[in-house]
């Protein structure tokens, strides 16, 4: 099964015919399935938010302890 094959899938291509092993529905609605993927892209609304203030850190510090306060 070749090339020159009429009953097979490859004989087909080469002939450029179409028939029980190279159906034209099947290829039609494999471009439609294509094009149509390419069509159904659609930019999604993207919600805004503002940004978020960010407070800078403080630095605690330890207060020592007197050393003769009893």
């Amino acid at each position: 099964m070749g090339k020159g094959d009429k009953k097979s899938k490859k004989g087909k291509l080469r002939m450029g015919s179409f028939g029980n092993s190279r159906k034209r529905s099947t290829v039609k609605a494999r471009l439609r399935r294509r094009l149509s993927l390419d069509k159904q892209v659609v930019a999604v609304p993207v919600e805004v938010v503002e940004p978020v203030e960010v407070k800078p850190k403080v630095k605690r510090t330890v207060k020592k302890k007197a050393e003769g306060a009893e």
